[in-house]
């Protein structure tokens, strides 16, 4: 898998089973030596790269440990302190990192309850950690942005000079993103104030107040859906169809029909639905089984998610033509479909261990 590929495996494990995990020593074995091993690409058995327990006497507190201590080219280079996943990432809770980040040589610290990684350096003070993280990782919500910048801590790529130098600018600019997202979803009151007087004429009282503080919300919505839109229809060079198909009528459970390469529909165009559709299903399916073998082929009445590129091994359909009803169709032992109604994308994830089951059905897990 390449780096983008592992960090999926991750993300979709940590959502699957996060609410299993109650304790930290929990969180670290199943979610955040995964991270330091399949991500940054260090052994955590080998105590030249990584350090558990790592112990630094800090004026009179001796013996005080941190987590784990990652070492590169001899060096400690990062320190990491974990917390339960249910643990808020707060400054409290990053206090041994600011002891320990002034007596060592490392200039990057984690602060993570496996779910969420925030990553401090020493920008408003030498050798003293800032108070707010220069990057933040959400695994509820990855900015897949961030990722290049992730990739200079591996082990293979260790660029410590230029995640330093842009970590100012990352700082910045993901406070002002994070504020953004804030704002849009629950808008300030002089967020309110600022948007409406633009586009109003009339004086701004409290009726005016309420009456256009769930508009500035529904725009703010329409605006970054329009931006996602934009955006893929630029990457994949093609435009989406402005408006959908009329709705099929909800076909009776049956065995999947096999389908040929000559049966294959023409004329076909893939939604920005089905796109999140399928990546969430192959995040989903790539805990069982390596991502590139979670294949999408698309036709005019649905859309095929299927494994190894072969239409005997279905795993879900993708039934979003309709105009108003969307469908997640699944499979059983007898390749049975039926048809489960999705009110958004993210109910996709209700269905995660039917569509596990399907996949192990197919390949032992992680083969």
């Amino acid at each position: 898998m390449d780096f983008n590929e592992r960090i999926a495996a991750l993300v979709a494990k940590v959502r699957n089973q996060r609410d299993i995990i109650q304790t930290e020593e929990g969180a670290k074995n199943a979610f955040i030596m995964p991270f330091i091993s399949t991500v940054l690409g260090y052994d955590v058995f080998d105590p030249h790269e990584v350090i558990p327990e790592f112990t630094a006497d800090v004026g009179l507190k001796k013996g005080e440990k941190i987590d784990y201590a990652i070492v590169h080219q001899g060096e400690v280079q990062i320190l990491i302190e974990c917390k339960r996943p249910q643990d808020a990432l707060t400054l409290e809770n990053a206090s041994q990192l600011y002891r320990y980040f002034a007596v060592t040589n490392a200039r990057i610290a984690v602060l993570t309850n496996g779910a969420e990684y925030r990553f401090f350096t020493d920008l408003d003070a030498p050798n003293r950690m800032d108070e707010k993280p220069f990057l933040v990782l959400d695994f509820d919500d990855l900015d897949e942005t961030l990722l290049p910048e992730l990739r200079k801590l591996t082990k293979e790529s260790f660029d410590l000079d230029s995640i330093i130098n842009a970590a100012e600018e990352l700082k910045y600019i993901g406070q002002i993103k994070r504020t953004l997202a804030a704002l849009f979803k629950e808008p300030e009151p002089e967020w309110v104030k600022l948007l409406t007087t633009r586009v109003y004429e009339g004086s701004f009282t409290q009726r005016v107040r309420e009456h256009f503080t769930p508009l500035v919300a529904k725009a703010s919505a329409q605006f970054l859906n329009d931006q996602v839109n934009s955006r893929l229809q630029s990457a994949l060079g093609s435009s989406f169809p402005a408006t959908a198909e009329p709705e099929p009528a909800v076909a009776e459970e049956g065995a999947v029909e096999e389908e040929t390469t000559e049966k294959r529909e023409s004329g076909v165009e893939t939604t920005l639905e089905e796109i999140g559709g399928y990546q969430i299903v192959k995040a989903i399916a790539c805990g069982e089984v390596k991502p590139h073998r979670i294949v999408q082929r698309d036709a005019k009445s649905y859309c095929a998610i299927i494994m190894d590129d072969n239409n005997r091994k279905p795993i879900a359909r993708l039934h979003f033509n309709g105009r108003t009803k969307r469908y997640l169709g699944l499979f059983d032992a007898d390749k049975v479909e039926t048809r489960h109604p999705l009110d958004s994308l993210e109910d996709i994830y209700l269905h995660s261990e039917a569509i596990r089951e399907t996949v192990r059905r197919y390949a032992q897990p992680l083969d």
